[in-house]
């Protein structure tokens, strides 16, 4: 009976390993961000990101392929400029040579339906996004925005802390750019705070992403995104060929 008692114990022990994993953490005692992550929009919503969003923030449900109708803003509350804009645009438009391979901000790209590559360090974070070959630096080391006149781009500036087992993401700096595919922009003056965790095993990297842009909206907006860790893979050039515009009859196209 002892033996048989030993046995039970052990194959109990088997059993209950894969529940006891713990999410991997850095030599600092950060949790480790680092592999491959596939956007999985089937990972329920987590409740402590959720619960730090900020009042007056409409969550959008439009992560992954998923795209809002014309006139359809999943709740935003859009200023008279932005209505204007929004009805005044036409999909054709994007899809001109001039534009059909030009990248979104980061505001759209995060939420998109292609995997990234995180690199981590105890100063940065490097987030290697597939869509449009967009690369993201995340300092960590306590420096401030840079000046508010100094250059824009589409993955911005970003400045990072570590809160408990949250990174928290603040990003400025950002050009003009798409905040859903159908016809809504913001402006250069666009805010964004990210929040990323690990799920409790380390195989789902789950994040929060609010945004903020007084001239194009009267209230915020946030997006829930999570990710599915796939060890061993890399993500590919997305290597955009603009003549694809030519097969919707772009304007500018012939």
């Amino acid at each position: 009976m002892t033996a048989l008692r030993s046995i039970v114990f052990v194959l109990g022990l088997v059993a209950l390993a894969p529940s006891a994993v713990a999410a991997p953490k850095t030599l600092h005692g950060h949790p480790d961000l680092s592999g491959y992550w596939m956007l999985d929009t089937k990972i329920p919503r987590d409740k402590a990101l959720m619960a730090r969003i900020a009042p007056n923030t409409v969550v959008l449900d439009d992560t992954g392929p998923v795209e809002f109708p014309r006139g359809v803003y999943g709740g935003l509350k859009l200023t008279p400029a932005a209505e204007a804009a929004a009805k005044a645009w036409s999909p054709k438009d994007d899809l001109a040579l001039d534009k059909v391979c030009q990248p979104p901000s980061i505001v759209y790209a995060m939420q998109g339906p292609f995997p990234m590559e995180v690199y981590q360090s105890d100063d940065l974070i490097v987030f290697k996004l597939e869509y449009y070959d967009m690369v993201r630096i995340v300092f960590l080391d306590g420096r401030p925005h840079t000046p508010k006149d100094a250059p824009h781009s589409k993955t911005g500036h970003s400045i990072g802390h570590w809160d408990g087992d949250t990174l928290v993401v603040d990003t400025d700096h950002l050009e003009a750019s798409t905040l859903t595919n159908n016809g809504l922009g913001h402006t250069e003056d666009v805010h964004v705070v990210e929040r990323f965790r690990l799920g409790p095993d380390g195989k789902a990297l789950l994040s929060t992403q609010e945004f903020e842009d007084p001239a194009m909206l009267s209230n915020r907006g946030a997006r829930f995104i999570a990710w599915t860790l796939q060890p061993g893979q890399y993500v590919n050039a997305y290597d955009c060929d603009p003549t694809f515009g030519l097969n919707y009859g772009a304007p500018g196209g012939k």
